[in-house]
């Protein structure tokens, strides 16, 4: 049942909405304050737990599950609607807190970080579905604009919470303290879904969707595992590589790992942009601490800053609008993240100054922010409305598998450069150029991509 407003200039924060818009904003900016919040906290997590080895595996796990509960959510709600799949993804993301939060190990916290990214890619889709059902179309798009403003309050303010929490009380709150602010924004949206009708007639999807998923997700977790290991097994290694381009075949456009023009190069692209900057954000707290010698707290300033300018460049593409195509907006948002990752793999290979750092990352920020916007509008923008649904799944898909891909291969790196006696930094970073390069090239394949409207 969709709830229509009473009067047709209804707001967000009308009557009607407000409780429900609010929840949902919350419960998105928890999401995104997790992501922040861990990644400053998590050199001194993998330090207590004596888990170095698995540093990677812990940014990689959440990324792999999400793809499972992306997939699984959306054919959930599709068969049944999305009360249940919320509620499941809700309970996931609170028990993958209180996992990670009460973790003797490293190998425990992974675990319960996988559970935060099946709560987290099901907690998004099924918010998407409900955006559908409860708000009036006028309304939708300011809701997503709400949401995109969810992820900008925690980059400005997560990594400060986090290192302040971390000091006070300690790292474990981080996550623990977060489930209680989970439960009240999900109080939030109760009414709104207690309104929505069960349904049981939605067509039922293909299993082998979720089936793909699930082997992709674990074969990128086997990758890290099986790389990065003392005895690590090369072969073995490149099996779980194997497996996992056969699952991303499987789950993306055709065409799309070849960056064939057009749709495929766009959702190519995407993956790639999030692969080599989410390499780089992973690191550049913990190279920040262990090489530079600053605190959680001053290290992750730079996680605030680049929020800012992600956001700030994200606005300057939606303002030139038409003016700039594409295509453009896309080359020059992987050029600006090469950039980045170049600059900072020089930095920390010469041991410059942290600033320069910090400055190199932010560069890599702006280039996310002017062209990661412009791949789903560009996807949108494919004349075709028969596999509109599947392409952007797999746009997200490319987005979550893409970056846990990256994170594994940097895994693999950074433990085969410590074993050398060789800078693991240097080298996470060299990969993170790699991709870049690769997103470049695929980037300037977007040619056949419609202008913008």
């Amino acid at each position: 049942m969709t709830v229509t407003p009473s009067r047709a200039e209804s707001r967000l924060l009308a009557p009607g909405f407000a409780a429900t818009t609010v929840g949902m904003f919350a419960l998105i900016a928890f999401v995104a304050f997790e992501a922040m919040a861990v990644t400053t906290v998590m050199p001194t997590v993998a330090d207590e737990l004596d888990g170095v080895a698995l540093y990677a595996l812990a940014f990689a796990a959440p990324l792999a599950g999400g793809v499972v509960g992306m997939v699984a959510a959306g054919m959930w709600s599709d068969r049944r609607g999305p009360v249940a799949p919320l509620v499941a993804a809700l309970v996931l993301f609170s028990v993958g807190l209180l996992v990670c939060g009460t973790a003797g190990s490293m190998e425990v916290l992974v675990a319960g970080r996988v559970l935060q990214g099946l709560g987290g890619g099901a907690l998004t889709v099924g918010l998407y579905v409900v955006v559908g059902l409860v708000f009036p179309a006028a309304l939708q798009p300011a809701v997503f604009a709400s949401f995109a403003a969810a992820w900008v309050l925690p980059a400005l303010f997560g990594p400060a919470v986090a290192a302040v929490v971390a000091e006070a009380v300690g790292w474990r709150w981080v996550f623990i303290g977060t489930v209680g602010l989970v439960a009240l924004a999900a109080l939030l949206i109760t009414p709104a879904l207690r309104r929505l009708e069960h349904r049981a007639d939605g067509e039922p999807a293909p299993p082998s969707r979720l089936a793909w998923a699930v082997v992709g997700a674990v074969a990128v977790l086997g990758l890290e595992l099986l790389g990065s290991g003392p005895g690590s097994s090369v072969l073995l290694s490149v099996g779980a590589l194997v497996v996992v381009v056969l699952a991303l075949r499987q789950l993306l456009p055709p065409g799309t790992l070849v960056a064939r023009r057009g749709l495929p190069a766009v959702v190519g692209t995407r993956g790639l942009l999030s692969a080599s900057f989410f390499c780089a954000e992973a690191y550049i707290v913990f190279v920040l601490q262990e090489s530079y010698g600053l605190s959680p707290g001053r290290a992750g300033l730079a996680l605030t800053v680049v929020g800012v300018t992600w956001a700030a460049a994200s606005q300057a593409q939606a303002r030139l609008g038409a003016r700039i195509s594409h295509v453009t907006a896309m080359r020059w948002g992987s050029g600006l993240v090469l950039a980045g990752v170049v600059a900072l793999a020089l930095v920390v290979g010469t041991h410059a100054h942290p600033a320069l750092a910090g400055a190199s990352y932010v560069l890599a920020g702006a280039g996310m922010g002017f062209g990661y916007p412009r791949t789903s509008v560009a996807m949108l923008d494919v004349p075709t409305d028969r596999d509109r649904g599947f392409n952007s799944s797999a746009i997200s898909i490319a987005d979550s598998l893409g970056a846990a891909l990256a994170l594994s291969l940097s895994g693999v790196a950074f433990a085969t450069a410590e074993r050398a006696g060789h800078d693991p930094f240097l080298a996470v970073f060299v990969v993170a150029v790699g991709i870049g390069l690769v997103g470049v090239v695929a980037a300037a394949r977007t040619a056949d991509v419609p202008a913008p409207r």
